[in-house]
């Protein structure tokens, strides 16, 4: 699954691509409050067959080519509440530049 990324490690990235945009918009006099987070993804599930083998989830790339047929894939959608484990009732802020490709 070359052009595939871990569940984990893809919210990994995501955690750490907030907190460079909360760090980014430090005071900066127009912020965002992050408020929930909604991911659509399409994933597929692989599960081995060795002994203590997991079910891992793989995250497709959007484009992703017709070989993947084979692999049992599902969309799902999961909703992220952000919090700042400090203090969790104190809502994330979040600022920085848009990208090009954004939406």
């Amino acid at each position: 699954m070359d052009d595939a990324v871990e569940l984990a490690d893809m919210i990994a990235q995501l955690r750490s691509e907030l907190g460079r945009a909360m760090a980014a918009g430090s005071g900066e006099a127009l912020r965002f409050q992050a408020e929930k987070l909604e991911l659509e993804l399409t994933v597929g599930v692989e599960r081995s067959r060795e002994p203590g083998a997991k079910v891992r989830f793989w995250v497709f790339d959007v484009g992703a080519s017709a070989r993947h047929a084979q692999t049992a894939q599902q969309r799902i959608t999961l909703t992220l509440q952000p919090v700042m484990s400090e203090a969790p009732d104190t809502p994330a802020w979040i600022s920085g530049e848009e990208l090009t490709d954004e939406r």
